[in-house]
């Protein structure tokens, strides 16, 4: 367990208000430790974790990763889920053209004006969260999440 830390109450209620700060979410209530890598990764994952001895495993992951932490907070797909639906602010509705373009990797531009990132949303479903930046949204989905155009149906792939 030498890549994560566990965080403390106080590191813990610190990512939360950051969370609900930047979404405008009044009230959280989340049952869950919370857990930090070496590279500012947040999971969370159940307190039920402090039941085990994780020093007589190998453990390559560990709970769900809902967020990134460096200069600020980014959430993943995972976590624009979790917080999304609370929130009230910095959340963009996306329509059907934006969404796949999104889902494809690329940048959405826009009139509105953000404070840093933003939720992503689509109807009842959340893309993640990217960085407003004069005027547009940068796409931060991984390459490999990525949705790719099909392939004509002349095409063989081996």
């Amino acid at each position: 367990m030498e890549n994560y830390r566990i965080l403390n109450k106080k590191e813990s209620d610190k990512i939360l208000n950051i969370i609900k700060e930047n979404y405008g979410i009044k009230e959280l209530n989340l049952d869950c430790t919370i857990l930090i890598n070496k590279e500012g990764k947040v999971f969370f994952i159940s307190k039920d974790i402090n039941k085990i001895d994780l020093n007589k495993l190998r453990i390559n992951e560990l709970g769900l990763y809902v967020a990134r932490l460096d200069k600020e907070l980014r959430l993943t797909i995972e976590g624009s889920y979790i917080f999304g639906k609370y929130a009230t602010k910095n959340i963009l509705e996306l329509n059907e053209d934006e969404m796949n373009a999104w889902m494809k990797g690329e940048e959405i531009y826009t009139d509105k004006e953000f404070k840093s990132f933003v939720i992503l949303k689509h109807n009842d479903d959340y893309l993640g969260t990217g960085k407003y930046k004069e005027g547009k949204i940068l796409n931060y989905v991984p390459k490999e999440r990525w949705i790719k155009p099909y392939l004509n149906q002349d095409t063989v792939v081996i």
